[in-house]
């Protein structure tokens, strides 16, 4: 089964994913930074009108990936928060200063995360040996790492996310994203033979 999972900004966007076919859906807010942590309103909302898996992003600001003490804390009282309010998965990913990842904090984080689906966000197209970090990954049990092989777009990293297909060997789901749309989707698919796929305009728009 193919997923298509849409990128959605706030409560509308995602309704409309919906209606149009997607699978699944990451909430976030400010897309034009990448993506940041949405409110629990938002949140709330739409757990309560949208029975597809909503998937909430844990980012308190746009940049880097390299959190400060507060803004960890912060990551993890919006995780506590999301997991009461019966939020199944959310995405994450935290760098240290040099672009690795920052596996102390992580597993730190995936303590908080308990019974939750958690997808590794494209923070990893930061990091310079993104093939060598799917194993470690799936060890510590994040379901999904989301990526564009290191490149702007899918089709252009599209050789490094194969081989990271090859060496997730079903353990672990390689998410492809970057540029992915529904007018370029069957093209990606037959390039990237993942069964998940990304994008903020993967399925059609009311708007």
């Amino acid at each position: 089964m193919i997923v298509r999972e849409a990128c959605v900004g706030n409560f509308l966007e995602a309704k409309n994913a919906v209606a149009f076919g997607a699978q699944r859906i990451e909430l976030c807010e400010n897309l034009c930074e990448g993506g940041t942590t949405p409110s629990y309103g938002t949140v709330k909302k739409v757990l309560e009108e949208i029975k597809i898996l909503t998937l909430v992003m844990i980012r308190p600001r746009g940049g880097n990936f390299c959190y400060s003490s507060t803004e960890i804390e912060i990551m993890i009282e919006d995780i506590r928060l999301f997991k009461k309010l019966g939020v199944k998965g959310v995405v994450l990913g935290v760098l240290t200063p040099n672009n690795k990842i920052d596996y102390p904090l992580l597993k730190k984080l995936l303590k908080e995360t308990r019974g939750m689906d958690v997808t590794f966000h494209k923070a990893i197209d930061e990091v310079k040996d993104l093939i060598d970090e799917v194993e470690s990954l799936a060890q510590l049990g994040i379901k999904r790492i989301l990526s564009s092989g290191g490149q702007k777009t899918a089709l252009d990293g599209m050789d490094t996310l194969n081989k990271m297909i090859k060496i997730s060997n079903d353990k672990i789901k390689i998410v492809v994203a970057g540029g992915v749309t529904l007018k370029n989707l069957e093209e990606v698919m037959l390039k990237i033979p993942s069964t998940e796929f990304h994008g903020k305009k993967i399925v059609g728009s009311l708007f």
